[in-house]
């Protein structure tokens, strides 16, 4: 998540400030779920992003940590009944030396694709997609397999590739132009990682998208794939969420706007249920959960809440979303940000799915 002009809030760089629509939450409470609290992080895990869920029903979280960065980034399980083991402290860029992992997924390979999001600190073109190679449950290296990019973002690994967003191909030009990648698996190597051409030229660039908010210049967000093979991904500043469909040879046939604003403020993280296909989004700028149903593109607000610290498991900045049997868990990455400030506790918010 990052913008322009001002010009870099941890995770969020929005080129005015940010007036976020809370005015009228009581009214608009009726039928929402109230989010719980699950774990709540040590300062050392401060900054909750990216998940993912492994076959032994652990979620994989990535903390960057950018709220006290003090603290190096990890990569923790919660296991499944909510507690915290450390799988790997991931290293700092060698020539930012800032943190930056976001997006995480599991490649077919049983490895971890992590995005390194530099696009914090720099508009320049300092990226990465890491692995995490992992034997017998444990990290035993982490090696960068893409260079290049400006803010990747989410990951997700579908067949035999692994896909990522680009939140902005070029930091430079208006509407922001972003898009996905895709990369397959047998081409990565960590001696010699590919290095994206530049400006939207690359050949592993399968999906464009353009943002035309002026307020929120921030591209493509999450990232997802339905049981059918269908590609559905996150355009962060308009609120919108696109779907893809493929041709059997791997190539983008159709790209539509399945889902667009309707109580959605902004679309950062999804995910796809694995059994109803519905899309679960989290909305950083509206403190809100959505469900988008499969079929119809219709927008429910789950969850939402106003500007809190996130005790009790309120909803405090929220990025991203993992389902785990009838729960969906929620990471507040509690950026400072407009009326937002990072602070304690550090959490991560359940709710009970009830469909």
């Amino acid at each position: 998540m990052t913008g322009k002009n001002g010009r870099r809030l941890p995770g969020l760089a929005v080129r005015c400030s940010v007036v976020l629509a809370v005015a009228g939450l009581a009214s608009g409470c009726i039928g929402l779920k109230t989010p719980k609290l699950a774990v709540e992080l040590p300062e050392e895990y401060n900054t909750p992003d990216g998940m993912t869920l492994d076959a032994d029903n652990n979620i994989i979280l990535c903390c960057p940590n950018f709220g006290n960065d003090k603290h190096p980034p990890k990569i923790v399980k919660i296991t499944p009944d909510d507690k915290l083991v450390e799988l790997f402290s991931v290293p700092l860029h060698p020539q930012t030396k800032k943190p930056g992992p976001l997006g995480i997924d599991i490649g077919s390979d049983g490895n971890l694709y992590v995005a390194d999001n530099q696009g914090f600190g720099t508009e320049e073109y300092k990226s990465r997609l890491l692995r995490i190679v992992m034997k017998n449950g444990k990290a035993v290296k982490c090696e960068p397999v893409v260079v290049g990019f400006v803010m990747s973002n989410a990951v997700a690994c579908h067949g035999d590739s692994v896909y990522v967003t680009e939140t902005m191909l070029d930091p430079n030009v208006y509407p922001l132009l972003s898009g996905v990648y895709r990369f397959k698996i047998s081409e990565l190597q960590g001696e010699r990682p590919i290095r994206l051409e530049r400006h939207g030229k690359d050949k592993h660039l399968i999906a464009r998208a353009y943002t035309w908010n002026k307020d929120q210049q921030v591209g493509a967000n999450g990232l997802g794939f339905d049981k059918a093979g269908n590609m559905f991904f996150c355009n962060f500043g308009d609120a919108q969420l696109i779907k893809c469909t493929f041709n059997k040879n791997g190539g983008v046939v159709k790209q539509q706007i399945f889902a667009e604003g309707s109580g959605m403020l902004s679309c950062d993280g999804l995910k796809i249920h694995p059994e109803t296909a519905d899309i679960y989004v989290a909305d950083f700028l509206g403190n809100a959960v959505h469900k988008i149903d499969h079929e119809t593109g219709k927008v429910r607000t789950i969850a939402k809440n106003g500007n809190t610290d996130g005790t009790g498991g309120k909803l405090d900045r929220c990025s991203e979303v993992c389902i785990r049997g009838n729960r969906l868990y929620v990471a507040n990455i509690d950026l400072t940000l407009g009326d937002n400030v990072h602070d304690a506790p550090h959490t991560i918010s359940v709710i009970e799915l009830d469909d």
